[in-house]
């Protein structure tokens, strides 16, 4: 259910550059900052990058892009 929040100026002028980046609207930015911070924290031992990729292999499951792994 959207919401609306305050945040600082700061980080919506920090978001804007990231944001026009990746093709994200400012607060879809500064969401996916969140989901990644939130994540981070509840697995403090995984670097960041291995967090971004296991959310991108959560998001592709979902979207059904996924194929069994062929050993050998």
């Amino acid at each position: 259910m959207p919401a609306v929040i305050k945040l600082s100026d700061q980080l919506v002028s920090d978001a804007r550059p990231y944001a026009a980046a990746m093709h994200r609207s400012v607060p879809k930015q500064i969401e996916h900052w969140a989901r990644l911070g939130k994540a981070a924290e509840e697995n403090p031992d995984l670097p960041v990058g291995m967090i971004q990729e296991l959310l991108i292999s959560l998001e592709e499951a979902k979207a059904g892009k996924f194929s069994e792994y062929q050993f050998g």
